[in-house]
């Protein structure tokens, strides 16, 4: 390695003292390769680690030049044999990579409106079967699908507080069974609706109707107090 730096820098000064014969503009309009000055070089360099060219361009080879070292040596991104040897070194070695594709645009996001029904405007009171008034509800639902790319209608089911937790269950399930039913019938695909039953677990009135307690049983205010928790919510979700 020792002898190779001797050998390059006595090669540099001959090559500074020849002066060599091209002109001056053509001198300078060379450009510089700086080499990594990693391992062996196959080409003369200076202290600066620039290759040492002839007057006409041409890079110096040291005894240790090969096509190999030539496409291996790097000066900067790509090897130092891409500038001084193009002609034996692998074009695409020598060539930056593509710039990654643009990724492609998004599609339309999907959108979702959540509509509430009070269960009241759908049922009879303690029943899971659709009133008329219900069904022109659910008859504006099922147009409105069908002004979107629909992907899933959401019906969830809901009760009060009032009676055992397992009835309130098994009724709020139905309720939701009958718009998904009532929904198919008007052309909305089955698999596109999805139902569930929530009972009583997620009321909306939180503790307003508690003063009223429970011993009042069923009376009118009660009732009355608690129709908010009883609604089921439809949620459609699609895109225009």
């Amino acid at each position: 390695m020792l002898n190779q730096i001797k050998k390059q820098a006595l090669m540099a000064a001959a090559i500074a003292a020849l002066g060599l014969t091209a002109s001056a503009g053509y001198a300078q309009s060379v450009k510089d390769v700086v080499v990594d000055g990693k391992g062996e070089i196959p080409y003369v360099i200076d202290g600066r680690n620039v290759v040492a060219r002839s007057g006409f361009g041409l890079c110096w080879r040291t005894g240790y030049w090969t096509p190999a070292a030539a496409a291996t040596a790097m000066a900067g991104q790509f090897p130092v044999g891409c500038e001084c040897d193009p002609d034996v070194v692998p074009k695409d070695k020598c060539t930056p990579p593509a710039p990654a594709a643009a990724p492609a645009a998004a599609g339309p996001k999907p959108s979702a409106e959540k509509i509430k029904l009070a269960a009241d405007a759908l049922f009879d009171f303690d029943k899971a079967t659709l009133r008329p008034e219900g069904k022109a509800k659910l008859d504006d639902l099922a147009a409105k699908s069908k002004q979107v790319k629909l992907e899933v209608i959401l019906a969830v089911g809901h009760t009060d507080r009032l009676g055992s937790d397992s009835y309130n269950q098994s009724l709020s399930e139905k309720r939701a069974a009958a718009v998904k039913s009532y929904l198919v019938s008007k052309g909305i695909e089955p698999n596109r609706v999805y139902t569930e039953g929530k009972g009583e677990k997620q009321p909306v009135t939180g503790t307003t109707c508690n003063k009223m307690g429970k011993e009042s049983g069923k009376n009118a205010k009660l009732v009355a107090c608690l129709q908010p928790d009883r609604r089921v919510e439809i949620e459609v979700i699609g895109t225009k």
